[in-house]
């Protein structure tokens, strides 16, 4: 047996809801008949690939299928629409793969690219892990460009980065190969039934990742926010993680699937990302995202008439809104500076507020007061405040009511109104007021 049993992958396996479906794409060229080792290039192919499948044939959540190109014409002429999805896809289907192999001969050209796109369509439509494996003794001959097909299966979603097993083919010719998928070199029949194993054991398990998010003293101590998992071609979420640390005070491990490349974000505020992360199967990976952080907490002095109050958070010098964050609240950021916008009337603006690592940076506004407005009858009328011998509109009065009560922040204040029904400006109504920090005053306007 070349695998064995496979019962060892059992820890570790991608999830079975989401079944995992391999296309071997067989190469059954002319050049196929070339003398190697102990028999031809393709009967050695053959025998081991049944083998294979035989192993595979106990596995639940499987789905093998198998396309052939090469086989159907002869070269010379050169027929690059030669190849032909043979075995469609099915659990438990290894007898009918290797009775279609026993009955092919090779006998044309090596139209790759053709091939991996109509590989494409041989996918189901559900969901599921996919897998292409190439097996192939040559290079590209019909003109079409295999890294730019494969580039696009995996940008669309439609599989995970292919595998390719050369069979003796030319060191010359190897970077043809290499950006198409995980590449291996088999230049004897012992390499060829290794990197079968290898192939076949890194896509039906997962491997082992350790995120460390970076504090500003350099050591791995942030910890309890999500992340992300994106595929790096087609932009697909794989994983929604919360970090986590785990019993012994370290980043937990996560199992995840090594097959592609992922973008990581870390939904920090603001987020922080690290992309082209390439997963060593078999490997402990270890990834490390600065992250320092640091908290803000935001307080009212005493008790106060506010129900709810909330204050907009910027990076310092920009417009973009990263949190609206409520007052009597904690919330982590990155360390740096940051500007603030609160929701008090009038608006509060504070500049360059400093978040640290690890350590809480405290705002604290004061508690407001209360005027409440009683007309005579409706009217038009702002509220205006005076700083520095200027007057500041921040507050516009209900045209269709005789009394109302607003929330405004200490200060000195003058309103000025005229009643609905006045169509003289010399009916204008001027008046100032103070109010001070847990004040509650009535105000006449007539």
């Amino acid at each position: 047996m070349i695998c064995g049993s496979f019962s060892s992958f059992s820890q570790g396996r991608i999830p079975p809801k989401q079944p995992t479906r391999i296309l071997f794409l067989f190469d059954a060229s002319q050049s196929m008949y070339a003398k190697w080792e102990s028999n031809t290039k393709f009967e050695i192919a053959r025998k081991l690939l049944g083998e294979m499948v035989d192993s595979l044939q106990s596995m639940d959540n499987l789905e093998l299928a198998l396309r052939v190109y090469g086989h159907q014409k002869h070269y010379p002429p050169q027929d690059c629409d030669d190849t032909k999805l043979e075995v469609s896809f099915g659990k438990k289907n290894g007898g009918s793969i290797k009775k279609r192999l026993s009955e092919i001969s090779p006998n044309g050209t090596t139209p790759i690219a053709r091939s991996l796109e109509e590989c494409g369509g041989d996918f189901p439509k559900d969901p599921a892990r996919n897998i292409i494996i190439l097996i192939t003794d040559g290079i590209e001959e019909c003109g079409g460009d295999p890294c730019a097909v494969s580039a696009m299966l995996q940008k669309r979603g439609i599989v995970l980065k292919p595998f390719v097993i050369g069979l003796g083919i030319n060191k010359d010719f190897l970077k043809q190969f290499e950006c198409v998928g995980n590449y291996f070199d088999a230049t004897n029949e012992s390499q060829f039934q290794q990197a079968l194993n290898i192939v076949i054991t890194q896509a039906l398990n997962n491997t082992s990742i350790q995120v460390n998010l970076i504090d500003a003293y350099g050591k791995p101590s942030e910890t309890n926010v999500p992340m992300t998992f994106y595929d790096r071609f087609s932009g697909e979420v794989r994983y929604d993680i919360m970090h986590t640390m785990n019993v012994k005070g370290v980043p937990d491990t996560l199992q995840i699937d090594p097959l592609g490349t992922y973008n990581i974000t870390v939904h920090t505020i603001p987020p922080v990302s690290k992309d082209s992360i390439y997963i060593l199967p078999g490997k402990h990976n270890v990834v490390g995202i600065d992250a320092p952080q640091g908290d803000l907490q935001l307080k009212i002095d005493g008790s106060n008439d506010y129900k709810s109050l909330e204050a907009i958070v910027r990076k310092h010098g920009e417009m973009t809104t990263l949190n609206v964050q409520d007052f009597n609240s904690s919330q982590r950021y990155l360390i740096g500076d940051y500007d603030l916008e609160i929701l008090t009337t009038p608006r509060i603006y504070l500049d360059n507020v400093n978040i640290s690592q690890s350590k809480t940076t405290t705002v604290q506004i004061p508690n407001p007061g209360i005027v409440t407005l009683i007309c005579n009858s409706p009217g038009y009328g702002s509220i205006l405040i005076e700083e520095k011998n200027k007057l500041k509109w921040v507050y516009t009065l209900s045209t269709s009511t005789v009394k109302e009560s607003i929330i405004l922040q200490p200060g000195n204040y003058r309103i000025v109104f005229r009643p609905k029904n006045s169509q003289s400006s010399q009916y204008t109504i001027e008046k100032s007021f103070r109010i001070a920090s847990g004040s509650s005053i009535s105000l006449p306007i007539n």
